[in-house]
């Protein structure tokens, strides 16, 4: 059994007795040089001195502060000096080797990780495999994380292991890896406080009001889909600066951003500043970053339903428009979790608007011209969706080892040879075949599947009013055809 404990910056003093206990029955102790220096040594203790005692009275030994300062630009600064400021030099390792990997399996990494490689390394000497009283033996976390931790808990296979996660191990933390590595009957999770939650309190933001953004290991373009007016947005991680100027940028300079750093520490601090007016920098690795989005009247705001305006794209009219978008995404029917190959992307509109409909929907796009894949990325990055997938090449040998989609949308190349075939033998039991069709060629492509496998077939023509002389009239876009068919689940 692997025991997951949830530690917050208040260390020992701060967990509940079954934590504590979890911790003084453990063999094996794993957790980050910043994470295992919160956990008394035993064999410090006076004998008969119980650990969580111990620890208790060194927690209260520690020097009290909380001074309160207004810098010259005008943000307010609740801060604190004391003994915790050299346990923070890990905490941007920590964060990346506790980040829940994306579904496609790659590693996630911190780029603020990096920076502290060397701090980590030299903790690493002195905490890592110590032994300590009790026969109690201390493990800190390699860097990189993910590629060792089989091997380092095949290592101490038969053993009981504790490892110290930081907060709640199952908010992207190392509690969700572990489930999905050995399954959840052989792990036992007790939660902390989550950051979440400490900074809703700070802020007194109801929970279910607020949106998560993870920057921990992942773009800064994440946080482009979470903008919108009077939306709360909790950032973990990220460098606030930057963060700011990405709010400037889009037009949301005067959004309120509250960097809250080493919460639940005796160093908690707080500094507040509207996103155009910040210009601290060097916060402490562990903060959070709330912000009170509020947009200026050159923000761009866009919808969260499928049928974003046609210039939220940069293209070079290889764009499935509007109206289309909007009735082909109704087809195809993302549900949260799903994967969705764009074949022949274009823009990587559909695809992109598919992964904002959840945070957990992914997309492959594909697309055989490599200017147009530079554009899919850097639309995806603009709307928010910077993990979408791009890959160059031609379908159907493009199509060859993507993991099977739930959905697949054929927005160009339909007449290649073989196309449909290939994607229709990928879709998964119950997913969705979506294609639209311009062309005679593609229609009687299209008309022929419909008459093997049913399904729906729709013509659209959409017009649009324009100026004809003096007068208004209707100018008509070429009609598209959209066939759509679900597979059986058995």
């Amino acid at each position: 059994m692997i025991t997951v404990v949830g530690i917050g910056a208040d260390g020992w003093a701060g967990l509940a007795e079954a934590s504590r206990q979890a911790i003084e029955e453990a063999d094996v102790l794993f957790g980050s040089s910043r994470q295992l220096a919160l956990i008394p040594e035993p064999a410090a203790h006076p004998p008969g001195t119980p650990a969580h005692v111990a620890g208790t009275e060194a927690e209260a030994s520690r020097p009290e502060s909380g001074a309160t300062e207004r810098t010259a630009s005008g943000a307010v600064e609740r801060t604190a000096s004391g003994a915790g400021a050299a346990q923070r030099a890990s905490g941007a390792a920590e964060r990346a080797s506790e980040v829940e990997p994306s579904r496609s399996g790659a590693e996630a990494v911190d780029p603020a990780a990096g920076r502290a490689k060397e701090a980590v390394g030299r903790g690493a000497e002195a905490v890592g495999r110590v032994g300590v009283g009790g026969g109690r033996e201390r493990v800190a976390w390699p860097s990189p994380l993910l590629p060792a931790l089989p091997k380092l808990l095949e290592q101490h296979e038969g053993r009981e292991i504790c490892v110290l996660a930081s907060g709640d191990p199952l908010f992207y933390g190392i509690g969700a890896t572990l489930v999905r590595l050995v399954g959840p009957a052989r792990v036992r999770i007790l939660p902390h406080l989550s950051s979440l939650t400490l900074a809703c309190a700070r802020m007194g933001w109801p929970v279910e009001s607020v949106d998560v953004v993870s920057l921990v290991g992942r773009p800064l373009a994440m946080l482009n889909a979470a903008m919108g007016h009077g939306r709360r947005v909790l950032v973990l991680g990220g460098e606030p600066l930057k963060v700011a100027e990405l709010l400037v940028e889009r037009g949301y300079g005067g959004s309120e951003m509250t960097v809250l750093s080493d919460l639940g520490a005796r160093e908690e601090a707080e500094t507040r500043a509207t996103a155009a007016s910040l210009t601290r920098d060097g916060f402490t690795d562990l903060h959070v970053i709330a912000i009170s989005c509020v947009a200026g009247p050159d923000a761009v705001r866009l919808p969260r339903v499928p049928g974003l305006p046609d210039d939220a794209y940069e293209h070079d009219g290889q764009l499935t428009k509007r109206d289309v978008r909007a009735v082909t995404l109704a087809r195809l029917a993302p549900q949260p979790g799903e994967l969705l190959w764009d074949v022949g992307a274009g823009a990587g509109s559909i695809a992109i608007e598919w992964m904002r409909s959840h945070p957990s929907c992914t997309a492959v796009a594909i697309e055989s011209d490599e200017i147009r894949a530079a554009r899919i990325r850097r639309n995806a990055d603009t709307l928010g969706v910077p993990s979408l997938q791009v890959v160059e090449g031609r379908a159907p040998g493009a199509l060859d080892g993507l993991p099977a989609p739930d959905a697949v949308f054929v927005g160009g190349g339909l007449t290649a040879p073989g196309l449909l075939e290939a994607c229709w033998s990928a879709v998964r039991p119950g997913g969705r075949l979506v294609a639209n069709a311009v062309t005679l060629e593609s229609e009687a492509l299209v008309a022929q599947w419909y008459g093997r496998l049913g399904g729906e077939l729709v013509r659209l023509a959409v017009q649009q009013a324009s100026p004809l002389g003096a007068f208004t009239g209707w100018r008509p876009a070429m009609p598209v055809t959209v066939w759509s068919v679900g597979k059986d689940l058995t």
